[in-house]
């Protein structure tokens, strides 16, 4: 975890923030705190290193790597299972703001990570958004997993819905996975389209056709 808060300081120093390296680093704690919570079974740390990991390799892609960094850090800084619509990335958004203006980080900073972390409500970014499509890309990578990972994230989905009944949870994973779907791109950045793509889409379709039959 130490490691873990290292990488959080150096992306939160180089996005801007001007708070003392103490500071930082308790601000870093409190974040994996969070990752850390009980009712999290995929949104949990595994998947912020997972995000973090893509961000590094395909940095050179970003205008402003550091903010992405950030940015993932905090897009499900607040999560709740049991929270309607995009309550969680609202609300996310607005603790980004919140905790970046107290580590001292501009105020354009501040609003610019909270806008990356809105994004991945539906993870439509618009024209020219370089580091939009990074953060959205990232969060998205897991569906192009493996058939063993991709069994392994559905089944840790299922298990933070796990106080949805089972037609309630069919009805409401079809109607993520359809939206998915029916984006015009999954993957907006050129290699992670090329690479990741038309998996991605075959995870999905197998697994609306699963939930489908029951």
């Amino acid at each position: 975890m130490t490691d873990l808060v290292h990488r959080w300081r150096a992306a939160a120093r180089g996005a801007g923030a001007s708070a003392p390296e103490a500071d930082l680093d308790a601000a870093g704690g409190y974040l994996l705190g969070r990752w850390s919570e009980p009712q999290r079974q995929y949104h949990d740390v595994t998947h912020l290193c997972a995000v973090l990991e893509v961000i590094d390799r395909y940095a050179d892609l970003a205008p402003a790597p550091d903010r992405v960094r950030v940015a993932a850090w905090l897009h499900d800084a607040v999560y709740d299972p049991r929270a309607l619509g995009d309550a969680n990335e609202r609300d996310s958004a607005e603790f980004a703001a919140g905790l970046l203006t107290t580590l001292g980080a501009p105020a354009q900073v501040a609003a610019e990570v909270s806008r990356l972390v809105g994004l991945t409500a539906g993870h439509a970014t618009g024209a020219d958004d370089p580091d939009g499509e990074l953060l959205c890309d990232a969060d998205l990578s897991i569906l192009a997993a493996d058939d063993d990972r991709y069994a392994a994230y559905t089944a840790a989905i299922r298990r933070e819905y796990a106080h949805v009944p089972d037609d309630a949870f069919r009805a409401g994973r079809t109607q993520v996975l359809t939206a998915l779907l029916e984006l015009p791109q999954i993957y907006r950045l050129a290699p992670l389209h090329a690479a990741w793509e038309a998996r991605a889409r075959a995870n999905l379709t197998r697994e609306l056709a699963t939930l489908a039959a029951g």
